[in-house]
């Protein structure tokens, strides 16, 4: 199995290297089955330190989509050599920066990884076990949710939008916007994903519901970030609201034969 991790980045100086050495560490020997990794940073025209720090520990400069070959790596003990780094030249957001990572993934499965502290990355292997023993193709990593943090209100809008996922799609999750969503390459790519911001969550879950694949969520660790951090209703409520019901009449147009097709119940693992 290879799995890739897709990490957004975007003027994350005091903490990217941490987590992508974080990312390399993490006990893949704890799998019942062997593990090869591949990390995928796309940095999102970061103007602070993020750029020099990626290049360092990538062994060269990042990759410019459209750019064509780039010089070979130099290697060097800082090297982190399953890292690939990528760099739009313009700021265009994390969805569009998730979207070039998924493009460049090589692995069977992906999982998105942000740059900050917020999620775990010791936590992957656990949501690696039930797609290992055939439980299922798709885990997520449930987040307490539990106000921690001084974050009451927004834990309160994601349990009231994964309560209205849970009306609409006959589903049992616990934490329908978490970042942790590991699931196939093939399936998520076959999504053709539209959405950028907070519905970009909303949409895929709707979309692994409706293309019959069953969830799985794993408890994970969760540590709320202090700062940097502002969702608002209207700017991203609503629209993860209008991503729940536009897409609950939405059907598959493409077909991943290979993958283990279930019904629409989700368990808690």
């Amino acid at each position: 199995m290879k799995l890739s991790v897709l990490i957004p980045v975007y003027n994350e100086q005091t903490s990217v290297e941490t987590i992508v050495r974080r990312v390399t560490a993490m006990d893949l020997a704890s799998v019942a089955t062997p593990v090869e990794l591949e990390l995928i940073a796309v940095d999102d025209c970061s103007t602070d330190g993020t750029p020099a720090i990626l290049d360092r520990l990538h062994g060269a400069p990042a990759e410019v989509p459209g750019a064509g070959p780039q010089s070979g790596r130099t290697g060097g003990p800082d090297t982190v050599g399953s890292l690939r780094v990528i760099r739009h030249p313009v700021n265009r957001g994390k969805g569009a920066a998730i979207q070039t990572a998924l493009a460049a993934a090589t692995g069977d499965f992906v999982i998105i990884q942000d740059a900050d502290f917020e999620y775990d990355p010791a936590d992957i292997p656990r949501l690696l076990a039930p797609v290992v023993s055939g439980k299922t193709a798709v885990v997520y990593g449930a987040r307490p949710l539990d106000g921690s943090g001084g974050r009451w209100l927004l834990d309160f809008g994601n349990r009231a939008l994964t309560w209205v996922t849970n009306v609409i799609y006959g589903t049992r999750l616990h934490d329908m916007e978490t970042c942790y969503k590991l699931l196939p390459t093939a399936l998520l790519r076959s999504f053709r994903l539209e959405c950028r911001r907070f519905d970009m969550e909303p949409e895929i879950t709707a979309k692994v519901v409706r293309s019959g694949y069953r969830i799985i969520e794993v408890p994970i660790d969760y540590r709320p970030r202090t700062g940097g951090k502002k969702l608002s209703a209207r700017k991203d409520g609503l629209p993860a609201l209008q991503a729940l019901l536009r897409y609950r009449t939405w059907r598959p147009t493409e077909t991943v034969a290979t993958l283990p097709i279930t019904d629409h119940a989700t368990a808690h693992g």
